[in-house]
């Protein structure tokens, strides 16, 4: 008799628990269908030849940041832009205005900064590269022992490639802890040189 009324509260129990479930899965897909209703994506501005703006670049990813890649290159060729070919100032308008010796030093310093960066970058992908190619060769035993000839001639080569990229890497920093030392000596504040 105990055994019967226990399998009848345990029966009420989860049939309990069965309905507030429902209730409760109810009223939450009823809320998900509600806030998607309010959520409706916004359609995506698209431009024609119409409506593009004619006085004002188009930014597609935003600004560029203060000493990227965009700025140096920007920065040299107004500055080779402004002076000949052979390096003499013209004369007339504005560009027969000297540069002072600062902005010179910051043109050539973020020149060369935009240069370690590229360099480093290439340097990184070629690293990623190489560890691909080499997990993707080491994953397959008998790709390796099939191809082991070709991929020793392709290691030999990537090793080359990222010894080479390293070396470049080194001496473009070298060079630029030369022309930071070289703008110190010139004056160039501590601030400017960063």
């Amino acid at each position: 008799m105990k055994r019967i009324s226990y399998f009848y509260l345990v029966g009420a129990m989860l049939a309990g628990l069965v309905t507030l479930s429902a209730a409760q899965s109810d009223s939450l897909g009823d809320y998900a269908r509600a806030a998607r209703k309010e959520n409706k994506p916004t359609a995506a501005k698209k431009f024609d030849n119409d409506n593009l703006p004619r006085t004002e670049t188009l930014s597609v990813v935003g600004k560029p940041a203060e000493g990227s890649d965009q700025t140096a290159d920007s920065s040299t060729s107004l500055a080779s832009a402004q002076t000949p070919a052979d390096g003499s100032q013209s004369s007339g308008g504005d560009a027969s205005k000297p540069k002072s010796p600062t902005d010179e030093w910051k043109g050539k310093l973020d020149a060369q900064k935009g240069k370690v960066d590229l360099l480093s970058r290439e340097l990184d992908v070629a690293q990623r590269e190489y560890r691909l190619r080499a997990a993707a060769m080491y994953a397959d035993a008998g790709n390796r022992l099939r191809n082991e000839g070709s991929w020793d001639k392709e290691d030999a080569t990537y090793k080359k490639q990222i010894a080479d990229r390293q070396k470049a890497l080194d001496d473009a920093k070298k060079a630029l802890g030369d022309m930071q030392e070289q703008a110190r000596k010139s004056g160039l504040s501590a601030k400017d040189r960063q």
